[in-house]
C-alpha cells in the first residue's frame, strides 16, 4: 500500500502496517494483490505512539492478534477477554519498531516545484542543478529549502523516492532489475545495495520475509 497526506507519503510493504493519527486526511493506493485490516483505537490507548504516521513491522504475534481483533465488530473493555486481548495489543503497539519508508513533502513553493517533477517522473537522471534551471530556482537555495522543509538533503530525498518507488513496482511483480531501472538507479546493483543500507537486507529476502 501506498498511503498519502498533505505531509508526505509512506510505502507499507506486505505484513508491515501504517499508524494514522486520529484526524488525519489520507488516501491509500495498493500495488498487487492486498489484503488489508485496520484496527481504530481510543484516544487513551493510542498515548504510546508517535503523533505523525510511520511505517511499522508486524510481528507474527502482533499479526495474529490483529486478525482475531477483526473477527469482532468492537473490542469491549466489560469483557474479560477482549479486555485482555486489548491489553495485549496495546503492549505490542508500544513495542513496534518504525521502518524508514517515509517521503516527506517540502512546503517551500519553489522546492515542491522540483519534488512534483520528480514525482511525475521517479526516474528522471537528470542532475539536480538542471532540474533548477528548469524549474527556475538557484541550486544552493533548493539544497538549503530540502533541509529546512523535509529535514534531509535534496540528494537523501531523492534517494528516498527511488526505493518507495522501486518497492512499489516490487510489489506489482516486477523483477529487481526492472524495478531499479525504473526507479532511476543506473544499475541493479546500486539498488540492492542502496536497499541494504536502508532496511538491512536485500530486496528478495526482505519481501519472502514479509511473505511468511
Amino acid at each position: 500500500m501506498t498511503v498519502r497526506t498533505s505531509e508526505g507519503t509512506w510505502v507499507v510493504p506486505t505484513h508491515r502496517a501504517v499508524w494514522i493519527p486520529a484526524g488525519v486526511p489520507h488516501t491509500i493506493t495498493m500495488s498487487g494483490n492486498v489484503a488489508m485490516r485496520t484496527l481504530y483505537l481510543r484516544p487513551a490507548l493510542a498515548r504510546a505512539r508517535t503523533r505523525g504516521c510511520c511505517v511499522v513491522n508486524v510481528s507474527p504475534l502482533l499479526k495474529e492478534l490483529i486478525l482475531h481483533a477483526c473477527t469482532f465488530p468492537a473490542l469491549k473493555k466489560k469483557i474479560r477477554s477482549q479486555r485482555h486481548l486489548i491489553d495485549v495489543i496495546v503492549d505490542q503497539l508500544a513495542a513496534i519498531q518504525t521502518v524508514p519508508l517515509q517521503l516527506p513533502n517540502p512546503s517551500d513553493s519553489r522546492a515542491r516545484r522540483i519534488a512534483e517533477a520528480l514525482l511525475a517522473d521517479p526516474g528522471d537522471r537528470r542532475s539536480l542543478e538542471v532540474i533548477c534551471k528548469a524549474a527556475g530556482a538557484g541550486k544552493r537555495t533548493v539544497e538549503r529549502l530540502f533541509q529546512e522543509n523535509v529535514g534531509m538533503s535534496f540528494g537523501k530525498w531523492r534517494q528516498q523516492l527511488r526505493l518507495i518507488t522501486a518497492m512499489q513496482l516490487l510489489a506489482d511483480g516486477r523483477k529487481v532489475t526492472h524495478a531499479a531501472l525504473e526507479a532511476g538507479y543506473s544499475t541493479p546493483s546500486g539498488f540492492i545495495s542502496m536497499f541494504r543500507k536502508a532496511l538491512g537486507t536485500t530486496p528478495s529476502a526482505y519481501f519472502r520475509a514479509g511473505a511468511k
